[in-house]
This record gives structure tokens, sequence and C-alpha cells, in this order.
């Protein structure tokens, strides 16, 4: 392997944070990001690098290509969310200070992109892999949308291990709770509030909600615990003087590795007289095993390991894969977002002390 010299690390350093400035200032909002999708073109051009396109999704392969070796690859995205009102900084002003650039999208995730760059171009023109390098920017991934990485996926080379950057620390999420909404009606009798009326819809489904919110599965999960059943919205009722013939609801359900979405769905189901029905089953979660040579390199890397409760374009990716990247979670899609630049710089370092193990 080529070994990374200090000059190297300093370039690819500024190459990054230089390609996440220019990523801030154009706003890349899910479903409208195309003009980030040039920018990641044109960063590839001026490299050397040919890329494709899919949509609003930019991926490359190594120079050495050999369709009889499998491939790793390295996915994250380049959509965001849009800004809340409590930012004081503009969202799409790239500003560094005390070690610090603040901008939108630049915790989550532009620094696992730009950081993911540098790594293919390090290995980009390497002889010796014993894996493919594949490099895919997509699109939707905070809105789980049906154009970003499910979409391009059938067209990638056979991938047996996928790394999905989202901010982690570094640290390896080697599980992922899956997210299941589910939208539920109690039906009951409409009448004058004044008259008596044993059929409520608001507290039928009161005790409804109060009966699975208070539910434990059977199976709690070695990486993610139980899974989470959470009451996030309830509508019923237009005026004081009338009974509602209905109450409406949406739970946010985490699925752990031990349920399959659907076998979630049924239980609570099973559980509840309210009618139920899921939105979709398509995100479940997903895990990677402790002994897979990717987690061991990141151990002896002398990263840690942990399940994580957020949910990522992970959930839609039909392989092995393994979620980590510079930056902190609990800064996404939060006011004035920023990220250190040391973190850029250590994601590059340990992206390539891991990778050097694996390929």
């Amino acid at each position: 392997m080529k070994e990374l010299k200090s000059v190297d690390q300093e370039d690819l350093l500024n190459n990054a944070v230089g390609l996440l400035k220019k990523l801030i200032a154009i706003p890349s909002f899910s479903k409208d990001e195309y003009n980030t999708s040039v920018e990641i073109e044109n960063f590839f051009a001026v490299h050397q690098v040919p890329v494709k396109r899919f949509k609003n999704n930019i991926w490359a392969v190594n120079k050495h290509f050999d369709a009889v070796k499998p491939s790793i690859l390295l996915n994250t995205h380049h959509d965001t969310v849009k800004p809340n009102k409590a930012y004081t900084l503009d969202p799409f002003l790239p500003v560094e200070q005390d070690g610090k650039l603040y901008g939108l999208g630049s915790n989550d995730a532009g620094a696992s992109l730009v950081a993911m760059a540098q790594v293919f171009l390090h290995f980009y023109e390497q002889e010796d892999l014993k894996y493919n390098l594949v490099i895919a920017l997509t699109a939707e991934e905070e809105i789980s949308g049906f154009d970003g990485i499910e979409a391009l996926f059938p067209q990638l080379p056979n991938i047996e291990l996928a790394i999905v950057g989202e901010p982690t620390q570094m640290n390896l999420a080697i599980a992922e709770k899956g997210l299941l909404v589910i939208d539920g009606e109690m039906k009951g009798t409409a009448s004058h509030a004044a008259h008596p009326n044993d059929d409520n819809a608001i507290i039928k489904c009161m005790e409804d909600l109060q009966n699975i919110l208070a539910y434990r599965f059977p199976k709690v999960s070695d990486y993610l615990g139980e899974v989470k059943v959470t009451l996030s919205e309830i509508h019923a009722g237009v005026q004081h003087n009338v009974v509602p013939e209905a109450c409406t609801f949406t739970l946010d359900v985490r699925v752990t590795d031990e349920y399959s979405n659907k076998e979630a769905f049924e239980i609570i189901q099973s559980q509840m007289k309210s009618t139920l029905n899921a939105r979709s089953f398509r995100l479940n979660s997903s895990k990677i095993e402790m002994d897979h040579p990717f987690v061991k390199a990141g151990l002896e890397a002398g990263r840690t390991t942990y399940g994580s409760p957020t949910s990522s374009d992970q959930a839609i990716i039909p392989c092995t894969s393994v979620k980590i990247g510079p930056g902190d979670s609990r800064r996404s899609h939060t006011a004035d977002e920023f990220i250190y630049i040391e973190e850029i710089k250590e994601g590059i370092e340990i992206y390539i002390k891991i990778l050097e193990k694996v390929l």
C-alpha cells in the first residue's frame, strides 16, 4: 500500500475542506440536488476521475477496476434537510472559525462525503487491491427517497460491503434500527358533548395507545436493545361541543434486528383495537457481524462499536453494511450546524487506516 505522508495528508484535508465549502454554498434539499451533483462531477473531473451519473447520483470505480473481484462501496449523500428557523448564521455561507466549519450539511453528511472522496482518490490508482473500490454520492437520503441509492444500486458492480458515511465520530455503527411509520384510526360515535356517550373515539384511542406504549416486545437485541414505539401525532375533534366520530394518530416505531418491519407491525396490530396502516415496510434494520474483517480492522484502529438508533440509507442497501463517518449525530439538523476541521482530518486518516487492512 502507498504510504500516506504528512504532505499527502495536508493535501487531502485541504481538498476536502475546499470541496465542502463549495457544497455548503449550494442549496441541495432532497429531490433538488442537481447543482451539488454537478459540483461533485467537477471535483472528480479536476482529479481526472471519470464518473457516471444516474439522476442526481454520482458514482465512480477505481482506475484498475476488475469485474472478477468483489467491490467495497463508499456511500453517503449530498442532500440536506431545510434549515430551521433557529439559525443565526447564513446556512449557505461556509464560515471557518475557531477550528469549525459552519454551514448546512457540514456535519450531516458533508464531512463524510468529502472525506470519502479523498479516500477514494488515495486508493484510486493502486493496482494491488483485493477489492474494487466504488464511490457513490447519492440523493434523497434525508427523505428515504426512491431516486437515491435504492435506484442506483442495481447499476453498481457486485458490492460485498457498503461503508455508509454518516456522523458517528468515526466509531462503527454495527447495527441500525429500522423505521416503521404507522397511521392509526380509532372509530367512535359522534354526539353532542352535553349527552352521555360510551363510544367516545378519543377516550377509546387513549386507552389503546396507553396499551401499546406500555407494551414490551419479547426479544431484545444485543446491539440495539428494545423496539421503541413513540406516539408522534394525534388528531381529533373540531369544536368543543362535538364528540368526534374518529381519532387518528401516528406511531414512529424503531425496529431492531430481532424483527422485520412486517413482524413488528403484526405484533403491534395484535395489541391494538385501532385500525392500523403501515406507510412502508422497506426501511428495515441492519447489522454487521463482529467478526467481519472491516469491524476487526476498525477495532484494531482503536474505534469502538455501537448500535445506532437513527436511520440512514443502510435501511435500503441490500448487502452487508456498516455506518461510520466524521462528525456527531447530535449536531445533525440543528441550527448553525458545524463540523470541526480536525474531525475531517481524522475521518480521512481512519478510513484509510481501516481500508488498508481490508483492501
